[in-house]
């Protein structure tokens, strides 16, 4: 089940971060996990022990206004007054560093899936010196006038209220291409038993405030901001894999128009994996093996280059 703690930020917000793998004294990698929007890191214990078994070691945190770190803030679906999305991002770093100098010298791959992705595209922006490589599940690309319109609209809104409004904008259309819909977050994963375990845990699938979107949307404009991309180390290696029945990648194109912007900026070494059928939550698909298998062997390639 792997080990929690509790990391107090600069600000004093306390993170809920999980570890896997404790028992493993010499691992061949350190995977740190940045979970998506409305879930929590425990949702990922699956994933965690595969990778455990291929002797990795495994941490993972509640991003701000999720999970536990949610509950202890008082206020699910909220990052904070203030700068709320950059800090989820220091705060995946501040956890970096807590790994880095536990165990040097072990390469530190980070993956995020989703929003979490998105943390890791603002985060290589900022410290891809400090880690070997990074693994990019169901992201997207997002025009910038959707992203300008988004934040506007949210910025007129009660910050600290959950916006069903905003949550339509953001959502409303990830079902259309369903056939026969049972619930409104069928477009996560064809497994009916993981959509319903979704919707009836009390950490996923809240509707978050509409500062959360604010925020959100100032993330997704910086990671797209060619500038800031240049500053990402040009060896940095990534792996882009994803459904490519996955609403947010836009069935594929968002996915592929994501890899073309870190090649324009200069990026060399970049994977991209789309897996057939599968829809955005490839690491819970019926399918889910061949996602298993793919970043695995992707972690394996990096590590025998490292020694190489």
């Amino acid at each position: 089940m792997g080990a929690s703690f509790w990391i107090e930020m600069i600000d004093d917000t306390k993170v809920y971060v999980k570890k896997w793998g404790t028992d493993i004294e010499q691992p061949k990698a350190i995977i740190q996990l940045a979970h998506g929007m409305v879930e929590h890191i425990n949702r990922y214990n699956d994933f965690a022990n595969y990778l455990v078994s291929k002797e990795c070691i495994v941490y993972g945190n509640d991003h701000r206004g999720h999970g536990k770190t949610g509950e202890k803030q008082g206020l699910l679906g909220y990052f904070s007054d203030q700068d709320g999305f950059l800090k989820s991002v220091d705060d995946m770093h501040a956890i970096s560093l807590k790994i880095k100098h536990e165990y040097p010298g072990i390469p530190l791959i980070l993956f995020g899936h989703s929003m979490g992705s998105f943390l890791v595209r603002n985060y290589i922006q900022l410290y891809s010196e400090q880690i070997d490589g990074v693994i990019l599940s169901g992201t997207g690309y997002f025009p910038n006038l959707i992203t300008t319109a988004g934040k506007s609209i949210a910025s007129i809104l009660p910050p600290r209220k959950p916006s069903q409004f905003m949550n339509k904008l953001a959502f409303g259309n990830y079902n259309k291409r369903i056939k026969q819909q049972q619930t409104e977050f069928d477009w996560l994963t064809r497994d009916h038993d993981v959509v319903r375990q979704f919707i009836q845990d009390p950490l996923s699938g809240y509707i978050p405030t509409a500062r959360f979107f604010y925020d959100l949307m100032t993330g997704l404009h910086h990671m797209q901001n060619n500038s800031r991309n240049e500053a990402i180390r040009m060896d940095l290696r990534m792996l882009l894999i994803s459904g490519d029945e996955d609403p947010v990648g836009n069935y594929g194109k968002g996915v592929w128009r994501t890899a073309n912007i870190y090649e324009k900026v200069g990026l060399t070494n970049i994977t991209t994996m789309l897996l057939p059928h599968a829809r955005h939550e490839i690491l819970n698909e019926i399918n889910k093996d061949d996602a298993y298998l793919a970043i695995h062997h992707w972690i394996e390639s990096i590590l025998f280059k490292n020694v190489s």
